[in-house]
């Protein structure tokens, strides 16, 4: 038997989100595949401006993700593919970070099919999700979504094994 998802808000990022995003991906367990610490709060000044201007220039970023009560919880969303050097260059990633108290209630997938949604709505026909072969939990997300694998990869700075998954978009 499913439970039905949480309900979440998304807003594009402010600067306040910047510290929010800092503070609860202070967390090695949340950073397990993503280098295993929070990177500075100085990156994450960056990210939040970065998602600012893709909002505003394509209709959709990374959002700040707030739980029932207004928290910040993580992220979500979707970003042009950010490396040039490996993976599905000029295509729309989505993906989704989140503290660890907000793991397994259904956060994740219910923020990311709003995400594919909103993407859909921007006319955007095909996204992919790139993921560590390891992080079991993301990989059942993406499978929610009806994602399907479509190549294995090797990351060129850790050397670990990854998935690209993708999804083709139907117009809405």
């Amino acid at each position: 038997m499913s439970r039905p998802l949480p309900a979440v808000q998304l807003r594009v990022p402010t600067d306040e989100d910047a510290v929010a995003w800092h503070r609860i991906f202070d967390d090695p367990e949340v950073m397990e595949f993503h280098g295993g610490k929070a990177a500075e709060l100085s990156l994450y000044e960056e990210l939040t401006a970065r998602q600012r201007r893709h909002d505003a220039e394509r209709g959709f970023c990374f959002w700040t993700m707030l739980d029932e009560d207004g928290r910040v919880i993580g992220f979500t969303g979707a970003q042009p593919w950010p490396h040039e050097t490996f993976g599905p260059v000029g295509e729309i990633e989505i993906g989704w970070r989140l503290a660890r108290g907000a793991w397994g209630k259904g956060y994740a997938t219910s923020a990311a099919r709003t995400t594919l949604e909103r993407v859909r709505a921007a006319g955007v026909e095909r996204v992919v999700a790139m993921v560590n072969a390891r992080n079991e939990r993301s990989i059942a997300v993406i499978r929610r979504l009806g994602m399907e694998l479509a190549e294995t990869f090797t990351t060129p700075a850790s050397e670990q094994q990854g998935y690209c998954f993708r999804l083709e978009l139907s117009s809405p």
